[in-house]
């Protein structure tokens, strides 16, 4: 029973995957917590779409994809903000028509050069297929975003939390913004090759979400958002082999039944919690009448 168990750590690509899968799941749900708190979810799903061109041109142009990551979210990023300065549009309205944009021109590239470009590993993603290469790029991805963000700690927190403060302080609350974008773009595409582009949103949304059910106090939210972030994809790695599915929709679907329980049980925000909590309350109310 124990040799079966252990039977997937016997082969390399699952090695592979399983360590690919560490670092974006851990990275990835490190940067949603500042998403979900930001209240800028849906710039994430237009980021996470956005980078599709640049993987696209990157895939083609046998570059390494961060490159053509990096353009492309510095480009939607831009987009955005343009956009957003030369019209009256509201906000979802100016990401909707970005990342919707950006995400058909990577579709048509990749439509153009349906032999040089793998549309499955850039729409739905592979990570049983990683190569050594790619878990080098992964690896760099994850430790740099860790490193940069480690370093720019406090301006980074004063921007997303107070931008006026941060003005006044002489921090350019753009320029960090920016900076913040180009990791998410970075880490979208090491999540590409793990869960494709139509579910890569998921990675970098639901833990944060989860983790913000859980704790009023960011510090420990950024810990819970990792630890689920990274136990989730150990997870949907791990089964896959056993189940013979798709290891992106495992993943996610582990994200999914941590937020469900998150939702139910948590001991502030959880519903049946909240429900028990109302329901004492009214019988409070109810005896204090009977007693008047």
């Amino acid at each position: 029973m124990i040799e079966y168990l252990l039977e997937p750590f016997s082969y390399q690509y699952m090695n592979n995957a399983l360590l690919a899968g560490a670092l974006v799941g851990s990275v990835c749900a490190f940067l949603s917590t500042y998403l979900v708190l930001k209240g800028w979810s849906l710039i994430g799903d237009a980021l996470s779409h956005s980078v599709v061109p640049g993987v696209a041109v990157a895939y083609t142009l046998h570059l390494p994809l961060a490159v053509g990551a990096f353009f492309a979210g510095f480009l939607a990023a831009g987009s955005m903000a343009i956009i957003k300065q030369l019209s009256h549009l509201k906000e979802d309205a100016i990401i909707g028509l970005v990342f919707t944009s950006f995400f058909a021109l990577g579709l048509l590239i990749i439509s153009l050069n349906p032999t040089s470009i793998n549309i499955q590993a850039v729409i739905f993603g592979n990570i049983l297929m990683i190569t050594q290469s790619e878990l080098l790029q992964i690896l760099i991805i994850s430790v740099s975003t860790f490193v940069i963000i480690g370093l720019f700690w406090k301006p980074l927190l004063l921007v997303f939390f107070d931008e006026n403060q941060a003005a006044t302080t002489g921090i350019s609350a753009r320029g960090f913004k920016l900076l913040f974008f180009v990791l998410l773009s970075a880490c979208t595409v090491a999540s590409l090759q793990a869960v494709g582009a139509l579910l890569v949103i998921a990675m970098v949304i639901i833990p944060g979400a989860s983790a913000y059910l859980l704790s009023d106090r960011f510090g420990v939210m950024l810990i819970i958002s990792t630890l689920f972030g990274l136990v989730t994809s150990l997870v949907g790695v791990y089964l896959s082999y056993f189940w013979d599915t798709s290891t992106g929709g495992l993943i996610v679907l582990s994200q999914v039944s941590i937020f469900a329980t998150a939702l139910l049980f948590a001991p502030k925000y959880g519903l049946l919690n909240s429900h028990h909590r109302q329901a004492r309350s009214l019988n409070k109310l109810r005896s204090g009448i009977k007693h008047a």
